[in-house]
């Protein structure tokens, strides 16, 4: 009983000067509970309130920054976890010629130009049209002659230097590079890394047919799943 004196005494004291609660905890070893009784009625002046008001705002901050990297941290382990489960997944997957030409249709049937024409897609993301240009050769030993490239660049943008950076990402050389379209609505700078949109073509009719009937026929049964 005569500790539990001695404690409220002290308590009492340390609240005075504009101690925390959490402090007075830590320094008596005192429970939460019995020391909110102790000082309920303890009476701080302005200048501890404003200070104690501080400390709180300054442990918020650090408690959201605590908290923010412990998300991310997890995050991160989540987004680990499943590259890894997908890498073993796909490690079994191999492109024959019947799945590769489903993949493409459908690829074109999202990306590609739908109108009776040419082969047409566009993008601004090397590995996509990459990667299209690969199947394409992959399934169709296209004539490379056949190929054109048209760029879409902003007014702030290197053409030459744009060119030869699609010209080697693609394969295709910068004789069959059209000409460019400058985006004449540009404000303000462009970004570091966008590299503008190219447009592929390759002309032959009856294959962009074939490519467009095999997506369709591929929808239908996909409908029925």
């Amino acid at each position: 009983m005569r500790t539990d004196l001695v404690k409220k005494e002290k308590a009492i004291k340390l609240r005075s000067k504009g101690k925390s609660l959490r402090e007075i905890e830590k320094i008596l070893d005192s429970p939460r509970s019995t020391l909110s009784g102790w000082l309920r009625n303890i009476k701080l002046s302005k200048k501890n309130k404003e200070r104690l008001h501080n400390k709180w705002l300054v442990a918020l901050v650090k408690a959201r920054l605590k908290a923010a990297q412990v998300h991310k941290k997890k995050r991160l382990e989540r987004i680990k976890k499943i590259k890894q489960e997908v890498k073993e997944f796909i490690t079994n997957a191999s492109i024959n010629r019947l799945l590769g030409e489903l993949i493409f249709a459908i690829f074109y049937l999202a990306e590609g130009t739908k109108r009776e024409n040419s082969i047409v897609v566009a993008n601004s993301n090397t590995k996509i049209l990459k990667a299209f240009l690969n199947l394409f050769r992959y399934l169709y030993q296209p004539d490379k002659s056949k190929f054109r490239c048209c760029l879409h660049l902003r007014k702030d943008q290197s053409e030459e230097i744009l060119k030869n950076y699609w010209s080697k990402a693609l394969s295709i050389p910068k004789r069959q590079f059209i000409k460019t379209q400058f985006d004449k609505r540009t404000i303000k700078s462009t970004f570091k890394n966008y590299r503008g949109v190219c447009v592929v073509y390759y002309f032959d009719l009856s294959l962009q047919r074939r490519i467009l009937y095999t997506g369709e026929e591929l929808l239908k049964i996909i409908n029925k799943i």
